[in-house]
């Protein structure tokens, strides 16, 4: 995780959308796949061959820009594709054989999706004239994974390839970043089809909101400078943003103590005397202290995860909440918003850092001294 948490940006693969195609070229759907997987910057692979997904492993060898990596099983190379995306920041990718292939998958999925990784599993399916028939290692793993994924894709037709491939990559790291599924008959994969690059995205509903609302931002800002026991909680979401540059910004120009949780460690400085640590059932005295004494916590990519919380009725009697996350589903969902945030952490602490300022300016401006004598208190006898 170090080179993620300097804050050093990692380059994604964007699909563009639209603009100058290339002629189309006559290819396998398989071809087709192994070029989209290029195309939008991938450069491993983590999987397995069997039966459906084998028409891939030849252009995939032929391949010099993508590096197949073979594992023992399924779960490890969604695992590996995790890991990948952890220490990369790029989008991870697994590959697998229909059936038990591809319901090997399911835990890492699962795992992704908990963790905001973005991932996407390249399934292998029966020939489109068996599926719904009970075939040799079928499995519905569209089905299967909806629950556990942002989105699933079975593809139909081969010259839909390069678009599914490149929503995918586009779904899987914008917003709040997460798994998506491809699953992909063995016929398709076979049959000719053509390939051009970049695909026309067609998807009318998916619209992440990174840019916070000014307002809310300003109401945060006034919550901060009027607090006497303010805490700010910083989750993963900050990690995914890379925005712990922006985190320091925030935290020393307010002089609020820090809590990170699990997901969120290295996005601030251990070392730093405004870190308390982490907060939560595994988290230091000073942390969970701080946060059941707070008058205001600032929640910055966090989902008050019941590891942090216990029991929520009683979390943090005393405290107004700011919430702020890319995911609006988050907000609200375990605790409560004050003043509700919806949008990238990086923007957030940007234009909170900006928006503190000015309420500084203006003479406002949080008194924070018995708060720390408190703190160091606990910590030093903790």
């Amino acid at each position: 995780m170090t080179e993620q948490a300097t804050g050093a940006p990692h380059p994604q693969p964007r699909p563009r959308s639209g603009g100058h195609q290339s002629a189309p070229e006559h290819v396998t759907g398989a071809q087709s796949l192994i070029r989209s997987l290029e195309e939008v910057g991938v450069d491993t692979v983590f999987g397995i061959p069997g039966g459906t997904i084998l028409p891939a492993y030849d252009p995939l060898m032929d391949s010099t820009k993508v590096r197949h990596i073979l594992v023992r099983h399924e779960q490890g190379a969604g695992h590996a594709a995790t890991g990948y995306a952890q220490a990369t920041g790029k989008v991870g990718v697994c590959m697998a054989t229909s059936g038990p292939g591809a319901t090997n998958l399911v835990t890492p999925i699962a795992d992704a999706q908990m963790d905001s990784v973005p991932l996407v599993a390249i399934t292998g399916q029966v020939v489109s004239s068996a599926i719904g028939t009970d075939a040799f290692q079928e499995a519905d793993i569209v089905g299967i994974t909806m629950p556990i994924t942002k989105h699933s894709f079975l593809v139909t037709k081969g010259e839909d390839i390069p678009r599914v491939v490149a929503e995918a990559f586009h779904i899987a790291s914008t917003g709040r970043p997460g798994p998506v599924l491809v699953d992909i008959p063995k016929d398709i994969l076979q049959k000719q089809t053509t390939f051009s690059w970049p695909p026309v995205l067609d998807l009318p509903g998916y619209r992440p909101v990174t840019k916070p609302h000014a307002k809310q931002i300003r109401e945060a800002a006034k919550l901060i400078t009027a607090a006497k026991r303010p805490v700010l909680y910083v989750g993963g979401g900050v990690l995914k943003a890379q925005a712990t540059a922006e985190l320091k910004v925030l935290a020393e120009l307010t002089g609020a103590p820090v809590t990170t949780t699990l997901m969120a460690l290295g996005a601030f400085p251990d070392s730093h005397p405004l870190h308390l640590g982490m907060p939560g059932m595994h988290g230091s005295v000073a942390a969970v202290t701080a946060l059941q004494k707070a008058d205001l916590i600032v929640a910055l990519g966090a989902r008050f995860d019941d590891r942090v919380t216990g029991k929520l009725d009683s979390f943090a009697p005393f405290a107004k909440i700011v919430h702020a996350d890319i995911d609006p589903a988050e907000i609200g969902k375990n605790r409560a918003a004050d003043v509700p945030i919806v949008g990238d952490a990086r923007e957030v602490i940007a234009d909170l850092v900006q928006a503190v300022q000015k309420e500084h300016a203006e003479g406002h401006r949080g008194d924070y001294g018995a708060w720390w004598k408190d703190l160091d208190s606990w910590r030093s006898t903790y």
